[in-house]
């Protein structure tokens, strides 16, 4: 069966705009996705990346001009600059892999939660949003919780963040078929044809 591993960042507004795109994609082509969190701030300590905090005006301006126009495009609301941006990422990674793990609806959850932050001005670093996610989805919030505490789910997170570096990726989203990297939301069309 054709596999995509889906390296994203629990922060990536680009994962958001391209999440419904991919599922489709992977419908179309017959494909199975695996979900694959990473520690993006790790993966541009080891790959060059600078996160966005740290770029200069002129490329802060680009993204949220840029994003504008994949909203327009898309018919996705998203806010370029929401109350709580990009707070660390890793329990709600590890409640995505818990989530994976257990046989959850990993689509649901994952932009549910991303779109608490770029939507809705929500800090996912807080385990009270967390819960309060997971429970309007119908979820086992708790139980979630408790496993994304267990070290083997966090093994799982640092291990996904490794594979990633390794297997070339930079950036969030991104999608690797067959030792392909292809980087960006803007870049589905070209994995649908590859």
């Amino acid at each position: 069966m054709k596999t995509i591993d889906y390296y994203f960042w629990m922060n990536s507004d680009w994962a958001y705009l391209g999440a419904d795109r991919l599922e489709a994609l992977a419908s179309r082509q017959q494909a199975a996705i695996r979900y694959l969190p990473v520690d993006l701030p790790d993966v541009y300590a080891r790959t060059g990346g600078v996160l966005l905090g740290q770029r200069s005006p002129e490329r802060q301006a680009y993204r949220v001009a840029e994003l504008a126009r994949w909203c327009a495009k898309l018919g996705i609301h998203v806010n370029p600059q929401p109350a709580h941006m990009c707070p660390d990422a890793s329990l709600a990674s590890r409640i995505v892999i818990a989530a994976d793990r257990a046989g959850m609806p990993v689509l649901a959850l994952y932009k549910a939660i991303l779109k608490a932050e770029w939507v809705d001005d929500q800090d996912i670093s807080d385990p009270v949003v967390l819960r309060g996610v997971m429970e309007n989805l119908g979820l086992a919030a708790a139980s979630l919780l408790a496993a994304a505490d267990a070290p083997d789910i966090e093994a799982t997170y640092r291990r996904n963040t490794d594979e990633a570096v390794q297997a070339g990726v930079f950036g969030s989203p991104s999608y690797v078929y067959r030792g392909e990297v292809f980087w960006g939301q803007d870049r589905l069309e070209m994995l649908e044809e590859a």
